[in-house]
């Protein structure tokens, strides 16, 4: 086969890393990480684009499929040929506003792929491949054609040794959004997930598959159509349609983080280093912080979101959290239920949520004005209750209210079964969308740039998944998008205690999650095993702040039950949300995990002190750790809180042993997890 000779001129400038024509029906082109650990190979062979990847020397991911069918146009998957390669590289450094770590490095090499059509020699489409050290992402770029919708994305990921690798995986697409517990099972039995999706083969390297920069396109899941392939199933539109376009488009970064441990996986970096830099420009009103919120007496029924005797969101009760949150240094009060909209069956019915009328017992300037006296804000809290239109009619004038108000941060809730996502059409009809195809990637995203007009940040709960878009939008601070805390006061059944293990290698390596830590009281439905009830140690409650990463942190219990243990509450009160850098030092998926974050000079916080976090599932543990992460020549006060020895979630979770010793980086601790306990340490640089 005669190549045309833009691409032998392409091939000659492309004569680095295994450049190279297999065979004579076929070009193939590879890039290497910067350690040569990971290559990715694209070839044109059979004139269909193909990839595979390799890792120190074994194939990872087998020859897979890549490609385009759109309605009404021709495909993008068949008599393909590449027709120009072009190579860059970076190193650098930048720094997040706030983040699990200041300085990110940025070392990949590129390899930017032309394919054209073999009969008209028109170019279809570009792939561009980064490839780091800790994993790579590949894209489509399409110019400017006549292929407007596309019905799939055919983007395979075929697993290598697919029959001996174990698989996390919750189920995609179904009523209850991202909030399952996670399978644990062989990979062929993962038909149909949700990524971040994690898996281990039988030489033990871990991989997770993701995407990186989703915008104006439909959430990826995948597919297993045959055992160990996995088939790109892009969220659809209500119409069918998978991805409306003009003609010119570029997907999310398609990714797969690569290690030979399980606890490489938390160390990486390579979902915000495939987001753009930061569009807003200045954004030092963007603040982490901790608070309390009238939010949980709502969940184990002492309270109630609308109004009545029991109304949560009342003006006194308020103010009360305010003067608690200032005492204990805290920014400040969540309240959610405070607008009208929350009686009756709110749940099902988000068309009559007023985001700007309160309650009769909520009066706005009067708890502005007490926390405004005591030092402590208020946030605030939009419930939609999935009815998009309805939000989106009054979202201007909710944020120019909070803006009035001194309000800084704003939950968002989207709560509506998967598929159930009510928007009214141009022609004033209402279609059902799901949370992550492309109609609400948009929303959710258009609701972040608005709130920044009105210098606030947004914490989104039931969110479409993180992809690392808060690099690029600084106010989008953290999400949910998980089965949270709440599931202990009702759900059916509580969290098992290999969940917090889990979500740290499967859902929170796509980015920060509002999970709620911090519950004191185990015994509101009694201590059973089968009750609702948090399935952990005290210990484990504290250690979730340091494991489970978000700027913005909860103290998710009734002030009360603070008071009550004021010695395990002092952990809370001293833990930053802001880190200068965090390692993950020990873990294996589903079991335990144990971190390590340095905080952040901010504030009263100096930047000198240490903090570790770990936990662990079912299983009583004994993990030793050496501190050597800590500065040399330093001596810190360790001030650690674990599991004592009688501990045990089921009947003594609040056994919890506190205890001071002086330590430096040269040293190594025993730490004690009881079964679904934790250790959380604050060290304290002398």
């Amino acid at each position: 086969m005669r190549y045309p000779s833009s691409l032998c001129l392409a091939i000659s400038l492309s004569a680095g890393v295994f450049a190279q024509f297999n065979t004579a029906h076929a070009a193939s082109f590879s890039v290497q990480s910067p350690d040569k650990q990971l290559t990715f190979t694209i070839r044109d062979d059979n004139n269909q684009p193909k990839y595979q990847v390799s890792f120190q020397g074994k194939p990872i991911i087998n020859p897979s499929s890549l490609g385009f069918d759109f309605a009404r146009a021709p495909s993008m998957r068949d008599n393909m040929y590449i027709s120009n390669t072009v190579r860059a590289n970076s190193h650098n450094t930048w720094q997040q506003p706030w983040g699990e770590t200041r300085e990110v490095v940025d070392h990949h090499n590129e390899l930017l792929v032309t394919f054209a059509d073999k009969s008209t020699k028109v170019n279809q489409y570009r792939m561009r491949i980064r490839v780091f050290d800790d994993g790579l992402g590949f894209r489509y770029e399409v110019n400017k054609t006549n292929a407007r919708y596309i019905t799939r994305e055919l983007t395979e990921f075929s697993i290598a040794d697919s029959g001996d690798s174990t698989a996390w995986w919750i189920p995609a697409r179904g009523w209850n959004r991202y909030e399952y517990t996670y399978n644990t099972t062989p990979l062929h039995d993962a038909a149909h997930v949700h990524t971040p999706f994690t898996f281990k083969n039988k030489h033990g390297i871990h991989m997770s598959i993701h995407e990186a920069a989703l915008v104006d396109y439909a959430g990826m899941t995948l597919n297993q159509r045959r055992p160990g392939t996995f088939v790109s199933d892009l969220t659809p539109w209500s119409d069918g349609i998978a991805v409306k376009t003009n003609g010119q488009f570029k997907s999310p970064w398609r990714t797969i983080q690569v290690g030979d441990q399980a606890k490489d996986l938390l160390n990486s970096h390579l979902i915000l280093n495939l987001n753009e830099p930061n569009k807003l420009g200045d954004v030092s009103w963007v603040e982490p912080g901790k608070y309390t919120g009238i939010w949980w007496g709502m969940h184990i029924g002492k309270h109630t979101w609308g109004s009545g005797d029991k109304h949560g969101a009342t003006t006194e009760r308020t103010k009360q959290y305010l003067s608690f949150s200032a005492e204990h240094g805290f920014d400040g009060v969540l309240v959610e239920g405070w607008n009208i909209g929350w009686d009756g069956d709110w749940f099902f019915n988000g068309d009559v949520f007023s985001f700007t009328k309160a309650y009769p017992d909520f009066d706005m300037d009067a708890i502005q004005a007490h926390a405004d006296k005591v030092g402590a804000r208020l946030i605030g809290h939009h419930e939609t209750s999935g009815n998009v239109s309805n939000y989106r009619n009054q979202m201007e004038a909710a944020f120019a209210l909070y803006e009035k108000s001194g309000v800084t941060q704003v939950k968002t809730g989207y709560v509506a079964d998967g598929g159930n996502i009510k928007r009214i059409d141009e022609r004033g009809h209402a279609r059902f969308e799901w949370h992550d195809g492309q109609f609400m990637v948009n929303e959710y995203l258009d609701n972040i740039k608005l709130a920044a007009k009105y210098k606030i940040s947004i914490n989104t709960h039931e969110p479409i998944k993180d992809t690392g878009l808060r690099r690029t939008y600084p106010n989008w601070l953290t999400r949910e998008g998980a089965r949270g805390q709440e599931f202990n006061a009702w759900g059916t059944p509580p969290n098992p205690p290999e969940h917090t293990p889990m979500l740290a290698f499967t859902r929170m390596l796509s980015g920060p999650m509002d999970f709620t830590p911090g519950i004191f009281n185990m015994g509101f439905n009694g201590l059973g095993d089968k009750t609702n009830r948090p399935q952990t140690t005290l210990a484990k409650q504290l250690a979730l702040y340091v494991v489970l990463y978000s700027p913005v942190q909860m103290a998710a219990d009734l002030p009360e039950n603070y008071l009550a243990r004021p010695g395990a509450f002092q952990f809370i009160k001293d833990v930053p949300t802001d880190w200068e850098q965090s390692i993950a030092l020990a873990g294996e998926v589903g079991d335990y995990v144990v971190f390590a974050r340095q905080e952040r000079a901010r504030g009263k916080y100096t930047g000198e002190d240490w903090y570790l976090g770990a936990i662990t599932d079912e299983k009583a543990r004994q993990i030793d750790v050496a501190l050597d992460f800590l500065s040399p020549g330093k001596r810190y006060e360790a001030q650690i809180y674990q599991d004592g020895e009688n501990a045990n979630w089921q009947q003594n979770p609040y056994d919890l042993a506190i205890k001071k010793q002086r330590v430096t980086h040269k040293d190594k601790l025993s730490l004690n997890l009881a079964t679904s306990g934790g250790t959380a340490i604050r060290f304290k640089a002398l």
